[in-house]
């Protein structure tokens, strides 16, 4: 039979605290396993490959992307040493199509600064693998890794190692036949990857933020329609990134240095035309029509990306109105930093602001996303965060 007590003991008196507190469910117990560590390594991540997009932009426009005519994922990790192992890579490159059709005579000096553009891109990419590898590995060795989250981490690293043979197979097509630049499809497909990881990258991060039961909790309160419609302004804006990446590959965007209009017409002349090549050859090679589709799915983009806004501006959560305000923002100007690289035809500073300038519209449409997945909830007493 109980103790019998009275009713005017204390709360928290002699024998009270000698009770355990009650536990919690199954999502708060310990299968959290390291997050808040586990974010900060996935943080250095993205930041890692935000440096390896803004290198590529640079390698690309210097034309520096060919300057290594060999992949040696392992020991092309040492640059040459003396002034032999120098000679020996630029003699390889002047058995390349850009040295003989576009470079030839240029001088050893000259051959170095490119080179060092090409090996500093690719040994980030090593770095980032690196990070990862070691990352990984200690969070599994030491069980730290929350529940659910081992096969994400590795997805990642799978993606990374399918992105260093992406950048092979990049490079490997400009340096046959009267190729000066690689495959601007393959360039498109290498950038591609690369916002592919940033984006499951910065994905988790967020997630990560929140706690399994915050994130569920959340989850009962997500705005379906909201969600697929910044579903579908994230694959608009994966489209534009490539359309850029195509528009850059031919250096297209170094054309038709006027706006609206593209050179005094709307419908740029010979858009289909591709010495010696058929007719859909135009769509990976002609300047004129690879540029108009590139601004046509901007100008598509900033329409829908509007759209959404005024849709998100009735949501009860103030925390995800201000995401797509700010996404309207970005787009904004996205939008006049492509105008300004069109009309002065993509000079270097210009061209690589407006590069960078996708990767954070990209991660603000995915945050914009997570946070109409899962809203940020406020109490009664504040109201909607």
């Amino acid at each position: 039979m109980a103790e019998k007590r009275s009713i005017f003991e204390e709360v928290g008196a002699e024998g009270a605290a000698t009770k355990q507190a009650p536990k919690g469910g199954m999502i708060s117990r310990d299968t959290s396993g390291a997050r808040k560590a586990i974010r900060l390594w996935l943080m250095l991540i993205f930041a890692l490959v935000v440096t390896m997009i803004a290198v590529g932009g640079l390698t690309r426009l210097t034309d520096s992307g060919l300057s290594i005519t060999q992949w040696k994922p392992i020991t092309g990790a040492m640059p040459p040493m003396n002034a032999a192992d120098w000679q020996h890579e630029f003699a390889l490159y002047k058995q390349s199509p850009q040295y003989e059709i576009l470079n030839k005579g240029m001088t050893l000096s000259e051959f170095k600064f490119i080179y060092w553009w090409e090996w500093s891109h690719r040994q980030i990419g090593r770095f980032i693998g690196l990070v990862w590898g070691l990352g990984f590995l200690f969070f599994w060795l030491t069980r730290k890794i929350p529940t659910g989250w081992t096969k994400r981490l590795l997805w990642l690293g799978a993606l990374g190692g399918l992105q260093g043979a992406i950048g092979w197979w990049m490079v490997s097509s400009g340096l046959t036949g009267r190729m000066i630049s690689v495959a601007s499809y393959r360039l498109a497909t290498h950038l591609g990857i690369a916002f592919i990881i940033l984006g499951f990258t910065a994905w988790y991060i967020l997630l990560l933020g929140r706690s399994e039961s915050e994130l569920i909790q959340a989850r009962r309160s997500r705005e379906k329609r909201l969600f697929g419609m910044a579903t579908g302004l994230m694959h608009l804006a994966f489209l534009q990134i490539l359309m850029g990446a195509m528009t850059a590959g031919i250096d297209a965007g170094r054309y038709f240095p006027t706006w609206p209009d593209m050179n005094g017409q709307f419908f740029p002349a010979d858009a289909f035309y591709v010495p010696d090549s058929p007719w859909f050859y135009a769509f990976f090679e002609n300047a004129g029509l690879v540029q108009f589709i590139h601004r046509m799915v901007a100008y598509t983009l900033f329409a829908y990306g509007l759209f959404v806004w005024t849709r998100a501006r009735r949501s009860s959560h103030a925390s995800v109105r201000r995401a797509f305000s700010m996404v309207a923002g970005m787009l904004l100007i996205q939008v006049t930093l492509g105008i300004f690289t069109a009309l002065n035809a993509a000079p270097l500073d210009i061209a690589i602001t407006h590069q960078l300038g996708a990767v954070l519209l990209w991660v603000l449409v995915l945050r914009a996303r997570n946070l109409a997945q899962y809203p940020r909830l406020g109490s009664i007493r504040k109201g909607t965060a």
